[in-house]
């Protein structure tokens, strides 16, 4: 059962919008990426399309979820410029963006800083040892240049996410070394939202020839986490990939308190639907957990905004405050 304290498990009402899926890392467990050249980029007009329909639903952030054009790219410009529209056309139509696009300058940091709430960066594992195997083929999977993205963060003020991704060849104590470096820039920059634990989850794209992370494992995880990272940050795990309903509890009772967004399609996990709220609730509720929607800004952090953002997060607060006074009329 739950603690006394805490009976809240909360969750991101998102739709995901990929700009493009073209990458020029080639990490061997992705099942998101293709080849520079091979995918069509996504229209602002195809977007507007999906942003319309959405309006007359619940959706309150849009994940804007990119592959990473090089730096030095020709096309690096116009693929930022993507980014920077998307959300502020997003934003414009009612909805909060949080991006994620992999490495930035800071310059695209600061400018995206106008167009999002929140923004992400999964850390993944900050061993270098995996540059010799997952990542041999992934320039921007470089510890020093991710870690560089949080201190950015932290910096410019962005409400951030990140995570670690397990089972990929690194030990325990990597991920305790991970986790370790989140909680000290955190205690620099108060930055740091949630931190993702996600096992690695096979897929048919991939060419990393590995077992998935064992979930049975997940709530020791979840808990050493817990011990490690300070009490403000969220963990967060993605039910799709707990597909056991009593491993999924038992990694709540463990720590996690946030399952992230959940939208029509698990881009990054195409290959593992996401549970539905319906779904997580009849699971939840008869333990006595609570599912909440959430935005992806956490509350603490709404004074880092200003103008247009600031306006669209008080419309959506006010939303669930409203809904929330309906429910118990």
């Amino acid at each position: 059962m739950p603690n006394s304290h805490s009976s809240t498990v909360t969750y991101s009402p998102a739709y995901t919008i990929v700009p493009t899926y073209e990458c020029f890392n080639r990490c061997t467990y992705c099942n998101f990426r293709t080849s520079p050249g091979q995918s069509p980029w996504m229209t602002l007009a195809a977007a507007e399309s999906i942003l319309l329909q959405l309006q007359s639903q619940k959706v309150s952030e849009i994940l804007i979820l990119s592959g990473e054009v090089h730096p030095h790219s020709p096309q690096r410009q116009q693929w930022f410029q993507r980014i920077y529209d998307l959300c502020e056309l997003a934003l414009g139509m009612g909805f909060l963006p949080h991006t994620n696009a992999g490495i930035l300058t800071f310059a695209e940091m600061q400018k995206l800083k106008n167009v999002n709430v929140s923004m992400g960066l999964m850390l993944e594992q900050l061993t270098p040892a995996l540059l010799q195997t997952v990542h041999r083929h992934a320039p921007s999977k470089l510890p020093e240049i991710r870690l560089q993205q949080l201190v950015w963060a932290g910096e410019l003020q962005i409400p951030f996410t990140t995570g670690l991704l397990l089972g990929i060849g690194e030990t325990k104590d990597d991920c305790w070394e991970t986790l370790a470096a989140i909680s000290d820039l955190h205690q620099r920059y108060h930055h740091i939202q949630e931190v993702i634990l996600q096992p690695h989850s096979p897929g048919n794209q991939q060419t990393f020839d590995a077992a998935a992370f064992d979930p049975h494992q997940l709530p020791e995880v979840i808990a050493k986490a817990r011990q490690i990272l300070p009490p403000d940050i969220t963990i967060q795990i993605p039910p799709n990939l707990v597909q056991d309903d009593g491993w999924l509890l038992a990694c709540i009772e463990a720590g996690a308190r946030d399952l992230g967004g959940i939208s029509p399609k698990d881009e990054v996990n195409p290959d593992y639907p996401h549970i539905q709220e319906q779904a997580l609730r009849e699971i939840l509720q008869p333990v006595g957990w609570e599912l909440v929607p959430r935005l992806p800004i956490y509350p603490q952090f709404d004074n880092w905004l200003t103008g247009e953002l600031q306006t669209a997060m008080k419309h959506w607060r006010t939303n669930i405050r409203d809904s929330k006074i309906v429910k118990k009329l």
